[in-house]
């Protein structure tokens, strides 16, 4: 059986519930799990250290605060006042786990679903969002990580371009599929409005709303926006129901055509603002 399953951010001890609550056996059932897997809840050295071993029966992706975590980790940021990252920091198998985060997806595709942690700009298909998840995934497993943290952070470009190259292209290809909520009708980054979707101001719209979207029609699931909330529609599944601000750690069972949603309450970690 297939799980997709949401923003763990750190607590493991939600995520083992859930595990247990589906009765998820690993030489017969597959995670899908939609990227921040670390920082803010209580426990992410032993989140990180339960999803490495599941080995092959889990397929992770990379959020925004797991790159954080590997900027802070090669010395390119500081932690933050709510980041909690202390105890991954200083674990004696730092390295192993650093160098196991790497080798972990920025966009996956299967069973029929597109998954990422954030979204995708209306210009990019398919296709395009899964080759510019590998050009990072390249240059995350690359000997240049250092170089490429240190040019990763920043919101410009704001609009992709085709023409894009080099460090421009990457860091928006990041920023989209780690960061991306409200777009403009043209495909322009907003990184200020962080509200749910009927929040929007004039002028913006959910990236999976937008007009002219190339993957309408492809089902999606991702993660990173919890003022969203729970979205279960044919084609799209929105799983970061808040479980480090005291909501739900969300799965949902992938079974032929048929899906089931299921949710295990979560201890609140951080206070939201």
């Amino acid at each position: 059986m297939d799980y997709l399953i949401g923003d763990l951010q750190g607590c493991c001890d939600a995520l083992d519930r859930l595990l247990a609550e589906v009765g998820f056996t690993p030489s017969r059932d597959h995670a899908y799990v939609l990227g921040d897997l670390v920082n803010r809840g209580p426990a992410s050295l032993q989140t990180l250290r339960r999803l490495q071993a599941l080995g092959p029966s889990a397929t992770c992706l990379l959020g925004n605060h797991d790159l954080h975590f590997l900027a802070v980790a090669h010395g390119v940021r500081r932690t933050g006042r709510q980041d909690t990252l202390d105890d991954l920091l200083a674990a004696p198998d730092r390295d192993a786990l650093v160098t196991w985060l790497r080798q972990q997806r920025m966009a996956a595709h299967a069973r029929g679903w597109l998954m990422v942690h954030a979204g995708v700009v209306p210009q990019w298909s398919l296709a395009t969002t899964l080759q510019l998840a590998g050009e990072v995934e390249a240059r995350l497993r690359s000997q240049d990580l250092h170089d490429f943290l240190q040019v990763m952070y920043g919101n410009r470009p704001a609009r992709w371009d085709d023409a894009l190259q080099g460090d421009d292209r990457l860091r928006f290809a990041v920023n989209t599929l780690t960061r991306i909520r409200f777009v403009e009708a043209d495909g322009t980054l907003d990184f200020d409005t962080k509200d749910g979707s009927a929040d929007a101001p004039p002028g913006l719209y959910p990236w999976f709303d937008a007009p002219g979207r190339q993957t309408e029609g492809v089902p999606i699931a991702f993660g990173h926006w919890s003022t969203l909330g729970l979205v279960n529609r044919p084609d799209l599944l929105a799983l970061d129901t808040g479980c480090v601000w005291g909501g739900q750690l969300t799965a949902v069972r992938l079974d032929g055509d048929t899906r089931e949603v299921i949710q295990v309450e979560c201890e609140q970690a951080q206070k939201p603002g």
